[in-house]
């Protein structure tokens, strides 16, 4: 799969792709990560950065930290995920660790905290972007398009509507939708 696409040149490309996609994203680095890995580097295609997103989210810890340790991985080993994690953890902490010592006297004031809801209905926003941005995707999966999206309005309306817990939706919802996977790929 990656000696057919574009590749970092060295683990200083990584390092530096990896650390502008995390200064890029602001609550939700999802969004930025899929517009510079598969858009702007060419480093995945959508199916693969679709196949790279669904083992991130199976994974303990943020999708885009296992995404980074993933792309690493897979360029130049063991190297290249702690340098692709190192891009997106070292500049960006120091960075929020400044900001924090100087603001944290002044989020009790009114702008502040709007600006902080705001940044976050913009974060929310950019998920709904790759969303809608990563389904022509879905055309390869396995299940399909029509299947793929009832699993994902399911999980919506268990988890906003019916306020299930996250993970009784995540087993209940993943399993029925792996269950599926396997049933398709076995008559395949």
């Amino acid at each position: 799969m990656a000696g057919e696409r574009a590749a970092p040149q060295d683990l200083w490309a990584l390092y530096l792709a990896f650390n502008r996609l995390a200064l890029q994203g602001f609550g939700g680095v999802l969004a930025v990560a899929q517009r510079e890995l598969v858009d702007r580097l060419g480093w995945l295609s959508r199916a693969e950065f679709l196949e790279v997103l669904a083992v991130a989210q199976v994974l303990p810890g943020p999708n885009v930290v296992n995404i980074s340790l993933m792309i690493g991985d897979r360029f130049f080993g063991l190297r290249g995920a702690f340098t692709a994690l190192a891009g997106m953890f070292v500049l960006p902490c120091a960075i929020v660790l400044g900001l924090t010592a100087l603001t944290g006297q002044f989020l009790h004031q009114p702008l502040v905290a709007g600006a902080l809801r705001g940044m976050g209905a913009v974060a929310a926003g950019l998920i709904l972007a790759t969303g809608l941005k990563l389904m022509g995707g879905l055309k390869a999966n396995v299940l399909g398009r029509s299947v793929s999206l009832g699993l994902a309005a399911l999980g919506f309306a268990a988890i906003a509507l019916l306020r299930l817990p996250l993970i009784w939706a995540v087993l209940g919802i993943g399993g029925l939708g792996m269950a599926l996977a396997w049933q398709r790929l076995g008559k395949d």
